[in-house]
């Protein structure tokens, strides 16, 4: 998901710069060192301007022309994408452009707790919370798609924590969503 305008950074924290690389960059290459295909990004405020940055053969961009609606339409345009592209998706991963700390590890934990205890979500914890990335199997891609506003997947994580697991991702909490959090990611280098 990099579909947000960053407005309380006042430019596109998917283009920030992080280790040589932008922070959706980092994103990007860490999904594609797993298994895990297709990768689908999807962008909506400034997208011209992202995806000119982010050119790559093996990873699928898609705007969401309703951005502005909340995480939910975003969503819904990465997963509609999905499954029109591969009818036969048992499960998905959504992740976020702005954790600086996003290794592969993550994602390939999240697949490795799913197969260990059969549950059909597993999300990731950091700092007492539970989000992204988190993967969700088929069972509940019609809540996804249902999803409205704002309302993240979280809400279905609460909704059905009889069905969630978790694994630890250490960093999780570090996100950038202002110009101090990006200046304390800068300085601890």
């Amino acid at each position: 998901m990099a579909a947000g305008s960053s407005s309380r950074l006042g430019r596109p924290k998917q283009l920030l710069d992080y280790k040589g690389k932008t922070l959706l960059q980092t994103v990007i290459n860490e999904a594609l060192e797993t298994s895990c295909r297709p990768v689908i990004v999807v962008l909506g405020a400034n997208a011209k301007e992202i995806a000119s940055q982010h050119q790559n053969d093996q990873a699928n961009f898609v705007i969401n022309e309703s951005w502005e609606n909340g995480m939910a339409s975003s969503i819904v345009a990465g997963l509609s994408t999905m499954i029109k592209n591969n009818s036969e998706i048992e499960s998905i991963i959504i992740a976020v452009a702005d954790q600086a700390f996003i290794k592969m590890t993550n994602f390939n934990n999240l697949i490795e707790k799913q197969k260990e205890t059969g549950k059909n979500i597993i999300a990731s914890t950091y700092v007492e919370t539970i989000g992204t990335p988190a993967l969700f199997k088929k069972d509940y891609f019609e809540a996804l798609l249902s999803l409205t506003g704002a309302e993240g997947a979280k809400k279905i994580l609460k909704q059905y924590p009889q069905d969630v697991e978790t694994v630890v991702f250490e960093h999780g909490e570090i996100d950038i969503d202002t110009e101090t959090d990006y200046n304390n990611l800068i300085s601890q280098q």
